[in-house]
């Protein structure tokens, strides 16, 4: 491995200082790690899968999604106005299903670009006399109260597309759920529009929502903590938030939107953000804890900074 000096600071560094499989034991296994989490594959299935300690897998998966969630924000640090952008919660638990947690994610609707997502708990108490209210009562007794976080991590999703579109009409699509208008005026002021849709309308292509809706349906596909009757749950929200990182990075960056679509388009590819999309060596190529100054992930020899190419 070459190593270096800087002319300017002197300071000693090699190429490896700049890439995201640095001080990893086993680097050639991150891309197929990455792509089996986004197939549904259990992190215990993984491990055997790659002849890898569940614990390693645990370790690469919180990496992988530091440097994708950081990927992700420094390819969407402006996205184009005028387009309509789809907000809905998905329900799930972690650990036991009386601690329900909420994961609300916003998307853009021609493209499916998903553009924020955030995990936060909530409360949902059953019937009183029910053996499941007994087992609630019990675990807030020992634990307190169960927070309901809902409002604030939607207010957190919005917030991010109120950075990422600073100006323009924002044309917002949701159910019906009250705490959406209030929230999203609250953010966005008197550039909102706010459209709802009943959830009892039938989920097919004529309802205003079916992007969202089929987002979270692949969520649960490609996320097999997400899928109902399966002990592949999260154990902590946190894991959670970390598989939507995987998720949404590939989603946007090295899925192809379509199965019919070209193999080169991708939701990010269509909103402009790439001229193509991603291998997955491409997207774990880098590290992006440097904002405008990270490595573009498809420079090859690390020449080009995400700024540089946003500014072209």
């Amino acid at each position: 491995m070459p190593r270096f000096v800087c002319k300017t600071c002197k300071r000693g560094f090699s190429r490896q200082t700049f890439r995201h499989d640095r001080y990893d034991k086993r680097p050639h296994e991150n891309a197929e790690v990455f792509f089996q989490l986004v197939s549904g594959v259990g992190m215990r299935q993984v491990a055997r899968a790659r002849q890898l300690s569940p614990k390693s897998v645990q370790r690469k998966l919180r990496k992988l999604a530091r440097t994708l969630w950081a990927l992700h924000d420094n390819l969407t640090q402006k996205l184009p106005e005028g387009r309509t952008w789809l907000l809905d919660e998905e329900e799930t638990f972690e650990a036991a299903s009386i601690r329900a947690l909420t994961m609300p994610v916003l998307i853009e609707r021609e493209t499916w670009l998903v553009v924020a997502a955030a995990v936060g708990s909530i409360r949902r108490l059953a019937p009183p006399g029910t053996a499941r209210r007994a087992r609630q009562d019990a675990e807030e007794a020992e634990h307190g109260q169960r927070p309901d976080t809902s409002s604030q991590v939607v207010r957190a999703v919005l917030q991010r597309l109120h950075e990422k579109v600073p100006t323009g009409r924002i044309v917002l699509r949701t159910d019906q759920k009250p705490s959406y208008g209030p929230i999203a005026r609250e953010v966005f002021g008197d550039r909102l529009i706010h459209e709802t849709t009943a959830g009892s309308r039938a989920r097919d292509t004529s309802n205003p929502l079916f992007a969202i809706n089929t987002t979270m349906a692949m969520t649960r596909d490609n996320c097999g903590r997400l899928r109902r009757r399966s002990w592949l749950v999260s154990k902590c929200g946190t894991w959670l938030q970390d598989h939507m990182g995987l998720f949404t990075a590939y989603r946007n960056y090295v899925r192809r939107r379509f199965n019919y679509d070209e193999a080169s388009i991708s939701a990010a590819v269509l909103v402009g953000l790439l001229p193509r999309r991603l291998t997955r060596d491409e997207a774990l190529a880098w590290r992006q804890d440097w904002a405008e100054r990270s490595i573009h992930p498809m420079s090859r020899c690390g020449a080009e900074c995400v700024g540089d190419a946003m500014a072209a």
